[in-house]
């Protein structure tokens, strides 16, 4: 019943006019972010964080968050269009929906998508209304060592799922960790590498790293790419065919698709570090395990579609219970809301829900609305979305610079930050070109000095023995659990380079 009454508070907070304008502004950016090839909703958040300064939290929040998950909707349109994903997690989407395009059901493939991205949303923001207070009060008694570890869970995960080479990861969190180090010494008081700067005795700020490393970063691997010398974006037209909707069958043959996409994309998206990138691959894998025509895949079938598009959606509102309950990110994007929370002095964890429920559950209340509006969205603007793909990239590239030192320099008015605007950006497109985690740094640029405090705290109780970790019932359980991730994690690995 608490639940409920919950959620009713959150509806009549989300439902206030300028909340709502807000959250349509917000699914609206999402869409766009989505659909520019090489964005990502990381980028796209990291860039327009700092427009939202003297925004109510509540309303700002629900605003980044909308364009989190609605980037999942938009990529989809470019993987189905021109075979080129708007991000990682909507790759799955091109195996599929691209030759669905060609076979001319581009309509048909747009549309579900678009339901099984609903679907899959909604889906996972019903179980974030049952397991988020259920988390929060669960880890309610943790302590320094069980945050440690859930800190060190998250970045092992990130390291071994993700990328072609572990070690690269690996590197990518240690440059976090380092970055996350410089100012002043908390314990002792002492500057610690700031070579003498009064600008960064306050330590390194999250957000030109994360607007350089994502927004710089792919701009500056999109020109690598070429992608400035295209004339439009187009490669598949988008037509309003005589079959725009799709037929009975379609919805009949993937009804359980989309439920198994739901279910797995959550519970890998719960899992700090997994992500939806890994859901959408594993749904596609399991698709095409247990269809009884796996000959169709790769080749238009419309379950190896619709199954990781309601993974990655699901894994997006999954990724947001370690964030609510924990404090800890699951991914770069829930990384840099992350860092809006706290930019307003909110700090997600075992509290949150109690000591600010109407922000925490208008939040979540914002994202069944959300998800509706993407729905409509998604089906009736297809055609104007899609004129965003035709967008040269030779007039996008100066405005999306113009807009990242804007935002940059505005956030302090520190020169020195702009700069390393800048150098973060040559950073991340180097880390892309040679296989390296951006996503592995900023995780930990966020978590060090967390994952260091708590460790000096665990460390302070324990006088100075790390058998603490094996000694605390919650530890112990904590390390099983990273245990079995790691090892199913490095399976998965040798199974894809089995499969290539």
């Amino acid at each position: 019943m608490d639940i409920f009454a919950n959620l009713l508070l959150g509806l009549s907070v989300a439902i206030s006019p300028i909340n709502l304008l807000y959250l349509f502004f917000g699914v609206m950016l999402g869409m766009v972010v989505g659909i520019i090839p090489g964005f990502g909703p990381a980028a796209g958040i990291a860039i327009l964080l700092p427009i939202t300064y003297g925004m109510d939290p509540t309303g700002a929040v629900i605003m980044l968050s909308a364009i989190y998950y609605g980037s999942m909707y938009g990529g989809t349109i470019t993987s189905i269009l021109l075979n080129t994903p708007g991000d990682s997690a909507t790759v799955a989407s091109t195996f599929d929906g691209y030759p669905l395009a060609q076979q001319g059901r581009a309509g048909p493939a747009l549309v579900m998508q678009a339901v099984a991205s609903f679907v899959g949303g909604t889906f996972g923001v019903i179980l974030i209304t049952l397991l988020a207070p259920l988390f929060a009060q669960v880890t309610r008694s943790f302590g320094p060592p069980e945050f440690f570890l859930l800190v060190m869970m998250g970045l092992l995960t990130l390291i071994v799922m993700i990328g072609g080479n572990w070690r690269y990861g690996v590197i990518s969190a240690l440059i976090g960790f380092a970055l996350g180090t410089v100012g002043v010494d908390l314990e002792t008081g002492q500057t610690r590498f700031t070579f003498k700067s009064a600008e960064m005795i306050g330590g390194i700020d999250f957000i030109p790293i994360a607007i350089g490393l994502f927004g710089l970063g792919e701009l500056y691997y999109a020109f690598y790419q070429g992608l400035h010398l295209w004339g439009s974006g187009g490669i598949v037209q988008y037509q309003k065919e005589k079959r725009f909707w799709p037929e009975l069958r379609d919805f009949v043959d993937t009804k359980f698709s989309v439920l198994r996409g739901s279910v797995l994309g959550f519970c890998i998206g719960v899992i700090p570090g997994a992500g939806a990138t890994i859901a959408s691959l594993m749904s596609y894998s399991l698709e095409k395990s247990v269809s009884r025509t796996p000959e169709k895949f790769g080749k238009g079938a419309m379950e190896g579609l619709v199954g990781p598009e309601a993974a990655n959606n699901a894994a997006s509102s999954g990724a947001m219970v370690p964030l609510l309950s924990l404090g800890i990110p699951g991914s770069a994007s829930t990384a840099v809301l992350l860092a809006a929370f706290l930019m307003w002095g909110l700090t997600p964890g075992p509290l949150l829900m109690t000591q600010k429920p109407e922000f925490a559950w208008g939040l979540i209340a914002s994202m069944y609305l959300g998800n509706m509006a993407l729905l409509g969205l998604n089906i009736f603007a297809i055609p104007l979305f899609v004129q965003v793909i035709k967008v040269p990239y030779r007039i996008l590239a100066p405005a999306v610079v113009l807009i990242c030192t804007i935002g940059t320099y505005s956030v302090n008015g520190s020169i020195v930050e702009t700069g390393l605007m800048f150098l973060a950006g040559l950073v991340g497109f180097f880390m892309k070109l040679y296989g390296y985690s951006p996503a592995a740094l900023v995780l930990a640029l966020v978590l060090g000095p967390l994952a260091e405090q708590s460790l000096r705290q665990t460390l302070t109780i324990s006088r100075g023995s790390f058998w603490i970790f094996l000694e605390r019932p919650t530890s112990q359980w904590i390390l099983g659990v990273t245990a079995v991730i790691l090892v199913a994690g490095l399976l998965l690995r040798r199974a894809r380079r089995e499969e290539e």
